[in-house]
């Protein structure tokens, strides 16, 4: 297909924190003798980004000096309390704060609205020259003569569910860039061709993953105490899965509730949408929320995999930074730091690289400047929390993952060495046989909602007459392998309703995807046992449109 093409000297795909990073850096570094532009899938930036968020401030303060403040950004509510409870049904438990390692204190970081921080760092980009894109999903790559990544094909509009050209079809066009930066965050459908391509992950670990829920409220005055943190672990996951919750007090009387489960559990029976339901009416959660009104939702998956599962960065044209290359410090709950961080290195190798009239060569120097940087230090010292709570549950990860990462902080190494993950999340998944089902109380609509519901408070869209963007690689499996095996696992583990078993009387079981429901998770691409279920991108501009979240 005959496409236009487009010329920059750097492309990147994805206005998130790394991505927007990247592209102020290479600004700040070249002005005007470098042309960049930023690719956006949300219909505006922001409008997919979601994240607890609590940042940590470092890569504002490398990217706009130590004078950040005064620029304005949206980092309006410093941390002043800082808490970390171990729940059981109806009573808590907290742990002194002196009991945790330094690196966990939240204390000098900001809560913050992640969508918000970058639309003000999309702000700053184009005031630099940078030309960003929104609604412009990079949907299939280009590669080069000798098999370089030379750039991506954005723009693809109107294709109709037959694969048809409608009245409205637009091919797109074609991005070059001597250089492609992909910055799409978690499992971006890009990213997982590319590390495939160049198997850039023969020398890392199996990559780890979680569902992280988040509602936005509005509270009772009386009850809201702005810079308040607090994380807990235990109920009502207790052993059945890995994970725990947040609740951020920020500006406004709002506070964000949130809830991680580890994607690497074993019963296909649970049901992670659920147990963020479930965890909202414990006592200490429910005294916050009683009286108060949701105002959004939203899920995303979290990289958890740290330091053993990054895939190598450089590639033949192109760099993963951020959230593509799994980027989160797990204990810390953080990673919007790390991103923006090597987007900055990023920016400084590619700018440099052009400077000295090379183009879509790798970036051999980048990856080996990232083995030193700050962003490596960050997951190395606590690179064995992940696969010790996955080895020995909540009370025996808890006690291994804190002396691990108290002899780091004191003697810069590990006690442990570098412990292995093991299977994929989705081989993690046992037969439904081996395990009980779970019941679940029924959502009372007022602190705990049904999917469809909430879903709604994502403010979700997508164009029905369209190809499905979650595609099946064989469509007879969910029915004849997922559902006797599994009982179907995507039932559940989605947490926008989008997948149903359909039961009529005197019919066979049939399986529904609503995709229109889908808000960009990815959790179906990461945790089907069958690994059946390929996300790629939708029309530019479609999905969900966070706000404030």
């Amino acid at each position: 297909m005959e496409r236009e093409a487009m010329e920059f000297d750097v492309v990147i795909v994805g206005a998130g924190p790394a991505g927007l990073s990247a592209a102020i850096k290479l600004k700040q570094i070249a002005g005007d003798d470098l042309s960049v532009c930023v690719l956006e899938k949300g219909s505006e930036v922001g409008a997919h980004i979601l994240s607890g968020a609590v940042v940590d401030p470092i890569g504002m303060e490398r990217l706009f000096g130590s004078d950040w403040k005064s620029l304005g950004a949206p980092f309006n509510t410093e941390v002043t309390d800082d808490r970390f409870y171990v729940l059981g049904p109806n009573g808590d438990l907290r742990l002194p704060n002196m009991m945790l390692p330094p690196l966990m204190s939240n204390h000098g970081a900001y809560i913050v609205s992640l969508g918000n921080v970058c639309r003000w760092l999309a702000e700053q980009a184009e005031g630099l020259g940078v030309e960003i894109f929104p609604g412009f999903a990079a949907s299939e790559p280009i590669y080069g003569e000798n098999g370089e990544l030379k750039g991506v094909v954005a723009g693809v509009m109107g294709v109709q569910k037959d694969g048809s050209e409608g009245p409205a079809y637009e091919p797109g066009m074609e991005l070059h860039g001597k250089y492609v930066l992909i910055a799409e965050g978690v499992r971006g459908s890009l990213a997982k061709q590319l590390i495939d391509r160049y198997e850039l992950d023969a020398d890392s670990d199996a990559p780890k993953f979680g569902i992280g829920m988040k509602e936005l409220w509005e509270v009772d005055p009386a009850k809201h105490k702005q810079g308040l943190v607090s994380h807990t672990m235990g109920w009502p996951l207790g052993g059945r899965a890995g994970g725990g919750s947040f609740m951020y007090h920020l500006e406004n009387n709002q506070v964000y509730v949130g809830f991680v489960v580890h994607l690497n559990y074993k019963n296909p029976h649970l049901f992670p949408y659920m147990e963020f339901q479930r965890f909202k009416h414990h006592p200490m959660i429910a005294e916050v929320l009683e009286g108060g009104k949701r105002i959004s939702y939203g899920a995303r998956a979290i990289t958890e995999g740290g330091w053993q599962s990054v895939p190598k960065m450089s590639f033949p044209g192109g760099l993963l930074i951020g959230c593509s290359a799994g980027l989160v410090n797990v204990p810390r709950i953080k990673g919007s730091h790390n991103a923006m961080l090597s987007g900055i290195l990023a920016a400084e190798h590619v700018a440099e690289a052009i400077g000295t009239g090379r183009a879509g060569d790798e970036l051999s120097d980048f990856w080996s400047a990232f083995q030193t940087s700050d962003v490596a230090q960050d997951l190395k010292r606590v690179r064995n929390v992940k696969p010790l709570w996955s080895r020995y549950g909540l009370a025996g990860g808890l006690a291994l993952g804190g002396l691990d990462m108290w002899f780091a902080n004191i003697f810069g190494g590990t006690l442990f060495g570098t412990l292995k993950h093991g299977k994929t999340d989705a081989a993690a998944t046992e037969p439904a046989s081996q395990h009980q089902p779970i019941e679940y109380p029924r959502p009372d609509g007022v602190l705990s909602f049904d999917r469809l519901t909430n879903v709604a408070f994502s403010f979700t869209n997508h164009e029905e007459d369209q190809p499905s963007h979650l595609q099946l690689k064989d469509a007879a499996v969910p029915i004849s392998t997922n559902l006797p095996r599994y009982d179907e696992p995507a039932q559940r583990y989605c947490p926008a309703g989008v997948y149903e078993v359909v039961r009529e009387e005197g019919a066979e079981p049939r399986f529904v995807i609503n995709a229109q429901n889908c808000v960009h998770c990815k959790t179906c691409d990461i945790k089907d046992p069958s690994q059946n279920i390929n996300w790629a991108t939708p029309q530019g501009g479609e999905g969900p449109n966070y706000p404030n979240m």
